[in-house]
């Protein structure tokens, strides 16, 4: 048989390049990502639920600070811990120790009599000492 002139060749039907989308979908997630925590006010808590888990065991022990119904602050750290020890002192002592071991986990322990504003302003001071964040330690319901 004869050829009767060039074979043309079928160009495939135009495809959508979805490469670009995807980047500009990814570039959108890190703005997201970057932008939503500025945009949180306030004290970050870690709130445990009504019958909380337990923590996990790790090897090394966390720092507890305690208010009293009087709001007067202790530091479990060392020597006595029912020495009563002014807020200035406690936010150095976890400090030094959150620059030694960052992992370490700061747990607050209020009385539950104690006024609500003593126990947010020292955990505003342990956030302002180092402390990624500050956890509240609960009893579970009787």
């Amino acid at each position: 048989m004869a050829a009767f002139g060039p074979k043309i060749k079928k160009k495939p039907m135009a495809e959508i390049n979805v490469v670009p989308y995807i980047d500009v979908m990814l570039v959108l997630l890190v703005v997201f990502m970057v932008t939503a925590p500025m945009l949180m006010q306030g004290v970050k808590v870690d709130l445990p639920q009504a019958p909380s888990a337990p923590i996990d065991d790790k090897d090394d022990e966390p720092l507890i600070v305690s208010v009293d119904k009087e709001g007067a602050y202790y530091i479990e750290l060392g020597g006595n811990p029912k020495e009563q020890k002014p807020l200035d002192q406690i936010t150095t002592m976890v400090s030094k120790v959150l620059g030694e071991k960052p992992d370490t986990a700061v747990l607050v322990w209020g009385d539950s009599a104690v006024e609500y504003g003593a126990v947010v302003g020292l955990m505003t001071q342990l956030q302002n000492a180092g402390a990624p964040s500050v956890g509240l330690v609960t009893e579970p319901p009787k």
